[in-house]
């Protein structure tokens, strides 16, 4: 018996270049044995042959909303089926998809049907890590919408980075998945390999005031630890992230508290560390404090601030380390290797990931960073200049490769 025997799929195709991936996957999904029914945007149009589909699918391919017919279209077209797939999908149609505007076919049906969504989203570069798509991801997730995230490579601008939508081989199992309701596959078993650990992540700045209005504070924007707390999630694990003040949006399924100065960051470390197995800690704290701070706001005019040094965090959490695997960040203006070697030293670190933020694509407020993985045998990696997200998955990947050597080595013993 075919795998896909009885079930009925709506696939809708949007105006990207990567609808030409589409065809194959009507294919394979037909030759499963679903019913496969395409509705195309206006858009698409431009990037797939409607004929070519339609001989695939064995079924008429619709995209006008308009079109002359006895029945009402949108809605004949909304019930009936098992699952909604859309692959792939714009940015411009996940906005619509989140604001429930329905200005075609596709967006019109899926305002009308009650079946599942899945959706496997491709964009260029920037897109992706855009406020905006992150805020309509977000919204879409929270209301049951499935997204299999696109993923690093070459775009079709020539460029580089997060954006590709995810393999055709990747959706067909995930949709399999879903109309069987079968059990995790191998491959989504090689895609959590964090399961069962507890991550906690620390991000952003910290906020040391110095009157109502006034505070010390330094250029740090939190998108590498967000980076890490998606990635962390995205590969099975539950991730508490404890961050300062950031305009970034919380990634979906992530726990988060949020802090203002060093003490309250501590304050939230201390209740939550016991349950950790990874500690990750990529905020940039303040290193001082003023000792004095003015309840009132400072009139203009000469002043002499007086600070002192906050609490040490990385030390603290190390002293009650146990088992967990403790990861520190290092941004560094000079003698890269040598400073980053000596911290992890002193802090009694697992791992450190050290960066020079005079580097161009390196530094705050960027999406790209490039670094240096330095372990606790000395072992070194560097990365070249890559987006967060990539950095996060490379970091990851070697606390992984670290923890299953030490279980190696314990065994041996």
């Amino acid at each position: 018996m075919q795998r896909l025997s009885g079930k009925k799929i709506l696939f809708g195709i949007t105006g990207s270049i990567a609808a030409y991936k589409s065809i194959q996957l009507v294919r394979d999904l037909t030759a499963a044995g679903a019913e496969v029914q395409v509705v195309l945007t206006p858009a698409a149009h431009q990037f797939v042959p409607p004929l070519t589909l339609q001989i695939f699918s064995k079924n008429n391919v619709y995209s006008d909303l308009f079109a002359s017919r006895t029945d009402v279209l949108h809605v004949t077209l909304a019930s009936g089926f098992d699952l909604n797939l859309i692959a792939p999908v714009t940015a411009n149609f996940i906005a619509k998809m989140a604001t429930g505007m329905a200005d075609n076919l596709l967006s019109t049906i899926l305002l009308s049907s009650s079946a599942p969504v899945l959706i496997a989203p491709a964009m260029d570069l920037g897109m992706w890590d855009h406020p905006a798509v992150q805020r309509n991801v977000a919204l879409l997730k929270e209301r049951g919408c499935i997204i299999l995230d696109p993923e690093s490579g070459p775009l079709a601008s020539g460029l580089s980075g997060i954006g590709r939508m995810t393999d055709p081989q990747n959706i067909f199992d995930k949709t399999v998945s879903l109309l069987q309701g079968s059990p995790q596959t191998k491959k989504d078993k090689e895609a959590a390999p964090l399961s069962g650990e507890v991550v906690l992540v620390t991000a952003g700045p910290t906020r040391e005031a110095i009157d109502p209005v006034r505070f010390i504070s330094n250029r740090s924007s939190g998108k590498m630890g967000y980076a890490l707390a998606h990635m962390a999630h995205e590969m099975g694990a539950r991730v508490i992230l404890i961050s300062g003040p950031t305009s970034l949006p919380v990634p979906q399924g992530v726990e988060s508290v949020f802090v203002q100065s060093t003490a309250e960051m501590k304050t939230e470390i201390e209740r939550v560390v016991s349950s950790a197995s990874i500690v990750i800690m990529s905020a940039a704290v303040s290193d001082y404090t003023p000792l004095d701070r003015s309840n009132q706001k400072l009139k203009r005019g000469p002043k002499l601030l007086r600070l002192i040094p906050t609490d040490d965090l990385l030390k603290g959490i190390a002293k009650q380390k146990g088992q967990k695997f403790l990861v520190g960040f290092a941004a560094e203006t000079e003698n890269l290797h040598k400073n980053a070697w000596a911290k992890l030293k002193a802090k009694g670190l697992d791992l450190i990931v050290a960066n020079d933020v005079t580097q161009e694509g390196a530094g705050f407020d960027v999406d790209t960073n490039i670094v240096k993985m330095i372990d606790a045998t000395g072992q070194h990696t560097s990365l070249p200049k890559m987006h967060k997200l990539e950095v996060a998955r490379h970091i990851l990947n070697e606390v992984i490769r670290l923890k299953s050597r030490a279980k190696t080595v314990k065994i041996k013993m």
